[in-house]
C-alpha cells in the first residue's frame, strides 16, 4: 500500500524530464550551493578539532647560583595532560553527531534551492501558456481592428464599432505584454539560481497529477523524510551526547610526564602525575544540557505537529483544486466557441458589443482554468518538497 501512495505522489511536475534536467543543472551550477557545500566541508574538518589531548609540555629551567660554589642548576619537565578517558570516546560521538547535522542542513539549504526553481519552473509553464493563448489572441484582436477599418472605408460600420475593436486590441496587446515580461522576469530569476547560465524553458503544459486517497499513509512515508525534523531528532540526540560528554569532562583529569634536576654532581629524575579536583569549574553544567534536552523535545514535537497540520492543509486545498480543474475541463465552454461567435458576428446576428462580451468570457474561462492548474501544481510541490 505504501508502495501504492508513494508512486502515485510522485507523479508530480519534479519528475517530467524537462523539469528535472532543470533541477539538475541548477544543482550542478548554483554558486550559493556550491558554497553552502564548501561551508559543510569546512564545518565537518571544524568537529573534528579539539577532540584530542592537550599538546604536550616541556619546560626546560637554567638557574645561576649564588654564589659561584653553589654551581648552577639545571631543570628539564615533560607533561601530558589528558581528560578523563571516557571523554575522548563521548568528543568523537559528538563529532560525528554534529556532522551529520551539518550534512542535515546542507541538504535542507539545498532542498529550499531546488523548491524555488521548481515553483519558477511551475509558474513558467502557466505564463508559456498564457503567452501562447494571447499571442493567438492578438493575432485575431489584430484581424478584428483591421477588418472593422475596412468596413468603415466601406460604410458598412460605424466609427464606435472600430473603436471598440481598437480598444479590444490595445487591451489583448498589453496583456501579452504583460505574460511576455513575466515570462522573462521568470526565465532572469532561473538563470539566476543557475549561476548565470542562461536556461531556455519552452514547456507549456502542465503534466497529469495523481493524488491518493489517504492522507494517513502518505504523512507517515513523508514524516520519514523531513529533512527538519530529522535535523531536530538528531539535535536532541547530539545534545544527549553533549551531556554525556559533559560528565565524562566533570571527571578528574590526569597529567604524567617525566622531570630531572641537575646541580653540581647531583642528579634528581624521575615521573610525575598529577590528578585535577574537579570541585567548582564546570558547576551547572549538567544541568544546563538537561534543560536544552527537555527544550529541544518540545520544540521536535511542535515541529512535528505544525509538519502535520501544515501537510494536511496543503493535502487538502491539493484535492480541492483538483476537483475544481476537473469542473473546468468538464464544463468548460467547447474549443468552436470562438468559430461559433466569429460567425455570429460576420453573419450580423450579434452586434460587435455582445461578440466581445461573450469572448471575454471564454477567455477568463481558460485564464482561470490555466490559473488553477498552477496553484495546483504549486501546491503539490510544497506538499513533495522533500522528495527533491
Amino acid at each position: 500500500m505504501k508502495q501504492l501512495f508513494i508512486i502515485a505522489f510522485l507523479c508530480c511536475p519534479a519528475i517530467v524530464s524537462a523539469q528535472e534536467s532543470l533541477l539538475e543543472q541548477i544543482e550542478r551550477n548554483n554558486t550559493v550551493l556550491a558554497t553552502l557545500r564548501k561551508q559543510a566541508e569546512a564545518d565537518k574538518i571544524a568537529n573534528k578539532t579539539g577532540i584530542y589531548p592537550e599538546n604536550p609540555e616541556v619546560e626546560y629551567h637554567y638557574l645561576w647560583g649564588s654564589p659561584d660554589a653553589q654551581g648552577n642548576r639545571i631543570d628539564f619537565s615533560a607533561v601530558q595532560r589528558f581528560d578523563f578517558p571516557t571523554s575522548y570516546y563521548y568528543k568523537k560521538r559528538v563529532s560525528d553527531a554534529q556532522n551529520r547535522q551539518v550534512d542535515l542542513k546542507y541538504l535542507s539549504e539545498r532542498k529550499d534551492v531546488l523548491l524555488e526553481a521548481q515553483k519558477l519552473s511551475i509558474r513558467l509553464i502557466y505564463q508559456n501558456a498564457l503567452s501562447k493563448e494571447s499571442a493567438v489572441r492578438l493575432g485575431q484582436a489584430q484581424q478584428m481592428a483591421e477588418a472593422y477599418r475596412l468596413r468603415m472605408d466601406k460604410g458598412d460600420a460605424s466609427v464606435l464599432d472600430l473603436n471598440k475593436a481598437k480598444i479590444n486590441l490595445l487591451n489583448v496587446k498589453k496583456e501579452h505584454e504583460t505574460s511576455l515580461a513575466e515570462r522573462n522576469f521568470l526565465l532572469a530569476e532561473l538563470t539566476r539560481l543557475n549561476g548565470g547560465i542562461p536556461i531556455d524553458f519552452t514547456l507549456s503544459e502542465f503534466p497529469e497529477t495523481t493524488l491518493p486517497n489517504s492522507f494517513e499513509s502518505w504523512y507517515e512515508y513523508q514524516k520519514e523524510k523531513n529533512l527538519d525534523l530529522q535535523y531536530l531528532a538528531k539535535k536532541t540526540g547530539l545534545i544527549r551526547e553533549t551531556g554525556k560528554l559533559q560528565r565524562a569532562l566533570n571527571l578528574p583529569k590526569i597529567s604524567a610526564g617525566y622531570m630531572s634536576e641537575k646541580v653540581l654532581t647531583e642528579r634528581f629524575q624521575g615521573i610525575t602525575v598529577g590528578l585535577s579536583i574537579p570541585l567548582w569549574e564546570n558547576k551547572n553544567t549538567v544541568r544546563k544540557i538537561k534543560a536544552q534536552t527537555l527544550a529541544h523535545q518540545e520544540a521536535e514535537t511542535d515541529a512535528a505537529t505544525r509538519f502535520r497540520n501544515e501537510s494536511e492543509a496543503l493535502y487538502k486545498k491539493a484535492l480541492h483544486l483538483k476537483g475544481i480543474l476537473n469542473d473546468y475541463r468538464n464544463n468548460a465552454l467547447s474549443d468552436n466557441t470562438l468559430s461559433l461567435l466569429n460567425k455570429a458576428l460576420n453573419a450580423g446576428e450579434i452586434a460587435l458589443i455582445d461578440y466581445l462580451m461573450e469572448s471575454s468570457i471564454y477567455y477568463e474561462v481558460i485564464n482561470n482554468r490555466l490559473e488553477t492548474e498552477r496553484d495546483m501544481h504549486l501546491t503539490v510541490a510544497e506538499l513533495m518538497q522533500w522528495n527533491l
